[in-house]
């Protein structure tokens, strides 16, 4: 089975990402897509992160109706902060029925060169890119051949936006799936 890694704090999990997955898990050769729940992503700071656990219950509720779509905590009980050729090593190891992409938007794009190992990434895995509203064209990695750009819609809802507007009191209800907003509201999360 060939499985697409959408790796994200999911802080939270919002409509936004599940378009994206679904869209990505429909449209392109990947049999699934696993929503990799991220303890701490090495180019952001831990604060205002809820608890793992909670964010990976958030990605199993968002998720729960689609099928081609998986929650995963793969990366809970690796060394932090996560690496995602590291990742992708251990994946491997435990899952050698599958082959494993990678699924990320061109903001990422323009940053992988920084990524550990990314000529190692760029070589052994394909890249599903989908499009996000940047300044100017992002520069193609040197190596060819693995990035598959996906036509996506173009989505603009942040979890950081999410975040503040629910500290400010705002409905944000639509901007969630359902059984998101409704766990978040009782547990008072964000406020």
């Amino acid at each position: 089975m060939k499985i697409g890694l959408y790796f994200g704090t999911f802080n939270p999990i919002h409509v936004g990402h599940l378009i994206i997955a679904n869209h990505v898990a429909e449209h392109s050769d990947l049999n699934q897509v696993w929503c990799v729940v991220t303890p701490q992503n090495p180019f952001k700071t831990k604060q205002s992160i809820l608890d793992n656990r909670q964010r990976l219950h958030m990605v199993h509720l968002a998720t729960q109706d689609y099928p081609k779509l998986k929650p995963s905590a793969i990366e809970f009980d690796l060394k932090q902060p996560n690496y995602t050729i590291d990742t992708l090593i251990y994946l491997e190891e435990k899952h050698p029925e599958h082959k494993f992409a990678l699924i990320m938007g061109e903001d990422n794009l323009v940053s992988l060169p920084k990524w550990k190992n990314a000529s190692i990434l760029l070589e052994n895995y394909p890249i599903y890119v989908y499009p996000r509203k940047l300044n100017s064209e992002p520069p193609r990695p040197a190596i060819e051949g693995t990035i598959h750009k996906i036509d996506a819609p173009i989505i603009e809802i942040s979890s950081s936006f999410i975040r503040s507007a629910i500290k400010s009191g705002k409905n944000i209800r639509p901007l969630l799936p359902e059984p998101v907003w409704t766990y978040l509201d009782e547990m008072n999360f964000y406020k």
